[in-house]
């Protein structure tokens, strides 16, 4: 008996027994998945998506090759349906899946087999799909619905609040352990090199999902102002002026957030200085930033820059010129502080 109970447990262990999302952004054109489970890592398996292709949540016995498969057809112009379609017809344990899909036109196809566990069911809507397998019961996967139509957050912060609403509903039947959120958008990673916008997960916690927010919001002020405003200068490359605009006041937005959160710290003081000062805007605002940050930290070069720039832009050519000159004697090989000394100059010579 011990040893059937034993197998039984590791059996039930070894399902991706989930509920998640998969979802595209018109506006924006982010794709996305986030995914909530009694499995360890469960954003190891469950997850893919690239920007401009499409996003794949694979669970229940999983199949992970749906994900990488089912993405190279998307590329290549297959529809969500014909991409499901084919994944199916190639799986002869198909009636074991369970995998939602939404491509970057937002059309979306999800499937449930019928020997995924109770509950398990899905359900699809104009730009996403909604998920799940060994659930408290339908009204996990309805009420993430319903948390993800009227959340009016970024498509991050719809995804959370599906997550969220789907435990408060009852989630895995079995527990708590595991979450992530993936969001890709074009040049929406690390300084634009790829394209993970957002890539999170927690792998085992008491509490994942709480613990996945948290990291997010940390996350979100840390590294998604320079995303924003990467996009911003690339739409005003296009001529997108309002989409500029928009990406703009994001990225102003969560460097007040950051600001808030952290008044002392003196990167985040310079980093808000910085990014103002170079669109022109809130400059006296941006100079009572930079000389709190110089305050806190005397001898940072980069700060240093940042205070003679905003000189510059008050029409102080003198003071700025100082400046960099103090910036350049800190860090004498940085070109670009050589490129703003040799503007001010230019400045303070045409007075």
């Amino acid at each position: 008996m011990k040893s059937l109970i034993l197998a039984l447990m590791i059996f039930a262990t070894s399902l991706q027994a989930t509920f998640s999302i998969c979802a595209y952004d018109p506006e924006t054109q982010e794709l996305g998945v986030a995914v909530a489970s009694k499995f360890l890592a469960v954003g190891s398996g469950v997850p893919y998506a690239k920007a401009g292709v499409g996003a794949i949540a694979t669970q229940a016995w999983g199949n992970t090759t749906y994900g990488p498969r089912g993405l190279a057809m998307l590329k290549e112009g297959m529809s969500a349906q014909e991409v499901l379609d084919s994944l199916l017809a190639t799986d002869e344990n198909y009636f074991r899946r369970q995998v939602g899909i939404v491509d970057a036109n937002g059309n979306t196809a999800v499937f449930t087999g019928g020997s995924c566990f109770i509950w398990a069911g899905h359900l699809k809507g104009e730009n996403f799909t909604v998920q799940g397998n060994i659930l408290a019961g339908e009204e996990v996967i309805e009420e993430m619905e319903n948390a993800f139509l009227e959340e009016d957050g970024m498509l991050a912060e719809k995804l959370l609040a599906a997550l969220k609403a789907g435990e408060k509903a009852g989630g895995d039947k079995r527990g708590k352990q595991a979450a992530a959120l993936l969001v890709v958008r074009e040049k929406g990673g690390y300084s634009g090199f790829n394209d993970r916008y957002i890539d999170l997960r927690v792998d085992d916690h008491e509490e994942p999902i709480k613990e996945l927010e948290r990291i997010y919001n940390l996350y979100k002020i840390t590294f998604l102002p320079s995303a924003h405003s990467r996009f911003e200068e690339e739409y005003r490359k296009q001529g997108m002026i309002e989409e500029a605009k928009r990406e703009w006041e994001i990225a102003y937005e969560l460097l007040v957030l950051a600001l808030e959160q952290s008044p002392d710290d003196a990167s985040v003081l310079n980093n808000i200085a910085w990014e103002c000062a170079k669109r022109d805007v809130h400059i006296d605002k941006a100079y009572d930033y930079a000389k709190r940050a110089l305050e806190l930290s005397p001898d940072d070069p980069n700060i240093m820059d940042t205070m003679a720039f905003l000189y510059y832009k008050k029409g102080e050519f003198k003071k700025a010129v100082e400046m960099e000159e103090k910036a350049l004697e800190k860090a004498p090989n940085n070109e670009f502080f050589k490129e703003q000394l040799e503007l001010f100059q230019k400045a303070l010579q045409g007075e």
